[in-house]
């Protein structure tokens, strides 16, 4: 979406508002020197702990939020201007609301931007940002198609901006130090990883609901196909779960595309495939099955989508195992040290240094060390470098992701080159590298 700052106004002008804000939520001053302004794009539940962590970093300041739901707009704003009532110190109260998205990133005076959208409009608005000469922290998955993946790369590139894609497991230590042992061959050679995930996305057929005043729903629904409102896909107002819009794929793509990018993820940096990918992926033989499609790395290596435990490396010599505070060493039929939930006598911290004391202390492969993923992206925004989960990891993770859906789609052996990031000669179907946008919206 090639724009300049007047039509990012222009169009915006023309997206009619379902609710007036009051006139003093509107504009903020200029940003302190010391601080980096950041705005934010899309209001619900991860959100408001994305921006309970950006609050939290003196060197940022919180100038703009962003959604198509009166509500939580008006909660978060209502939120960011009582941070700072109470906290002079750190910033004016004088964040400003907006409804539509083009208002943010229109802004002169803003450094950065978070998007926590539905996947579908991950790829229109970090574009937008950043050819207004933003930073983006976007979550994951970074996008809703391969096409997508490739337009960001591409994008960052060409625009010298800082990425993050929100894959926060990089973060964590147990993650890092499981993938340091694989990658130093601590469990010899790597024959098979086993990630454990949900189904993958399925056509919407939800029935219409009536709509509440107070949703822009033109909006909401943005470059996907316009359907009837339903409470399913955008529940009004604050709410406490994580909305199922994701198990559609007109909006996300399954869990393969919600848990698969955090675990699949983890798989590439334990293969040491950031900068390339399988080059097969096979479908269950099951036409089915929700589970079982295989991405094969060369004649050796697979990557397996199960229903296990967390992610699993197979070596020739042993197991390393891992989840969300959890962690095994298995060698030789013997368990060497790790920690799972509800294991007494033993915590993940004294595992994880017994790993690294006993297994790692002379190391060849050491992995890039975040322990703080909104930390690492506003350090690498200031040093003007690369965080730990970049735009080419982010966009080659969501690139997995959506070459398992479409095994599982089309029931399809697709053949693959990772490096070009397109299908191989005689292989795959142009239409399964993107989609139909709804005008005005294109990538």
């Amino acid at each position: 979406m090639k724009t300049t700052r007047r039509s990012f106004l222009k169009m915006s002008a023309a997206s009619a508002a379902p609710f007036i804000l009051p006139s003093s939520i509107w504009g903020a001053e200029t940003k302190p020197n010391d601080q980096l302004a950041i705005g934010f794009i899309g209001m619900g539940k991860q959100s408001r702990g994305l921006i309970n962590a950006f609050l939290n970093h003196r060197r940022c300041r919180v100038v703009a939020v962003c959604d198509v739901d009166a509500t939580r707009l008006t909660d978060a704003h209502e939120r960011v201007n009582g941070f700072y009532t109470q906290r002079p110190s750190r910033g004016s109260a004088d964040c400003a609301a907006y409804v539509d998205f083009r208002e943010v990133v229109a802004r002169d005076d803003i450094d950065a931007v978070c998007i926590a959208t539905p996947d579908h409009w991950h790829a229109v608005q970090v574009i937008a940002a950043l050819e207004t000469g933003k930073d983006v922290y976007c979550e994951k998955p970074l996008t809703h198609n391969i096409h997508e993946s490739v337009a960001i790369i591409n994008a960052v590139k060409e625009h010298g901006r800082v990425l993050q894609t929100g894959s926060m497991q990089r973060s964590s230590r147990e993650f890092r130090i499981a993938c340091e042992l694989v990658r130093n061959g601590v469990i010899g050679t790597i024959e098979r990883v086993e990630c454990s995930f949900g189904p993958p996305g399925v056509p919407c057929d939800l029935p219409e609901e009536e709509m509440e005043p107070g949703l822009d729903w033109d909006l909401w629904i943005g470059p996907a196909p316009m359907r009837p409102y339903s409470s399913v896909l955008s529940p009004r107002g604050l709410h406490d779960h994580f909305p199922d819009w994701r198990d559609y794929k007109e909006y996300g793509g399954g869990m393969v595309c919600d848990w698969g990018a955090h675990h699949l993820d983890i798989a590439q940096w334990g293969l040491d495939k950031d900068d390339s990918g399988p080059d097969e992926v096979h479908p269950p033989d099951d036409p089915e099955a929700k589970n079982g499609a295989v991405l094969h790395y060369g004649d050796d290596v697979r990557v397996v989508h199960v229903n296990g435990f967390g992610v699993e490396f197979f070596g020739t010599d042993g197991v390393v195992k891992v989840n969300r505070g959890q962690i095994d060493l298995w060698r030789n039929g013997v368990r060497e040290a790790g920690f799972v939930r509800g294991e007494e006598g033993a915590s993940l911290g004294g595992a994880l240094d017994f790993l690294e004391e006993n297994f790692l202390a002379d190391a060849k492969v050491k992995l890039y060390e975040s322990t703080d993923h909104i930390r690492n992206f506003l350090d690498c925004v200031q040093d003007r470098t690369k965080p730990v989960t970049d735009e080419e990891i982010g966009g080659r993770t969501a690139i997995c992701c959506h070459l398992m859906n479409q095994a599982y789609y089309n029931h399809a052996v697709i053949k693959w080159q990772p490096r070009e990031m397109r299908f191989a000669p005689g292989s795959g179907n142009p239409e399964w590298l993107t989609r139909d946008y709804r005008d005005p919206w294109h990538v």
